[in-house]
């Protein structure tokens, strides 16, 4: 959503897609629903969010039906991560495409660039692949996921649409209903997983972590 500079010690005029003046009481489109979004994401990613807010906001922006709901959203984040535009680049090539852990972990997060296609492989250990701030390379996005005697968790951002194949993979109850339609062209994640005595888990939230005592 573009704005115009009404000269020197005028006000900035949001101008809608079409043009013309933008209305808050004006229906969001999906284009619009998937730049606040990534600017939620852009958020996360900088450490601004936590999960929780991450997960609240970006579940709300594919809810919103008006640009007011939207705005609502972003009201609290600074001028440039408000501003939308492109996310930083990521730096260097990313972890490359297979990750393999022997009685050990493979640990995933923050701002990492995912391949198209990514092989976990994990005996006798754990894995977190958290992509909710990760910059997907296409698509569709297809992760080969094994885990012998372990448990490896996908963290997916709400935004994305999952398909699931192969054997002892899940999804977390509170996901399978999202409530909300992602648009024809949302990005997808494939997860083709095989668990043997373990489990190939597949979130938007993280695991809640047991109260101190």
């Amino acid at each position: 959503m573009a704005a115009t500079d009404g000269g020197a010690g005028m006000p900035e005029v949001p101008v809608a897609e079409g043009g013309g003046e933008r209305s808050l009481s004006t229906r969001a489109s999906d284009r619009e629903r998937d730049a606040v979004v990534q600017r939620v994401q852009d958020a996360f990613a900088e450490g601004r969010l936590d999960d929780a807010e991450f997960d609240e906001r970006t579940r709300a922006a594919l809810t919103a039906r008006t640009h007011a709901d939207l705005d609502t959203l972003l009201a609290d984040l600074p001028a440039q991560t408000a501003a939308g535009g492109t996310a930083p680049a990521v730096a260097g090539h990313g972890p490359g495409r297979f990750a393999i852990a022997l009685k050990s972990s493979v640990r995933r997060a923050g701002r990492w660039r995912v391949p198209e296609r990514y092989t976990t492989v994990v005996y006798k250990g754990d894995g977190w692949l958290d992509l909710r701030a990760a910059e997907l390379s296409g698509p569709v996005s297809t992760f080969v996921t094994v885990a012998y005697k372990s448990r490896v968790t996908i963290l997916v951002p709400p935004s994305v649409r999952v398909e699931m194949t192969g054997f002892g993979v899940t999804q977390g109850q509170e996901d399978e209903d999202t409530g909300y339609r992602l648009p024809a062209d949302a990005p997808v994640i494939h997860v083709r997983g095989l668990a043997y005595k373990g489990t190939v888990e597949i979130a938007t939230r993280p695991p809640e972590r047991p109260a101190l005592r």
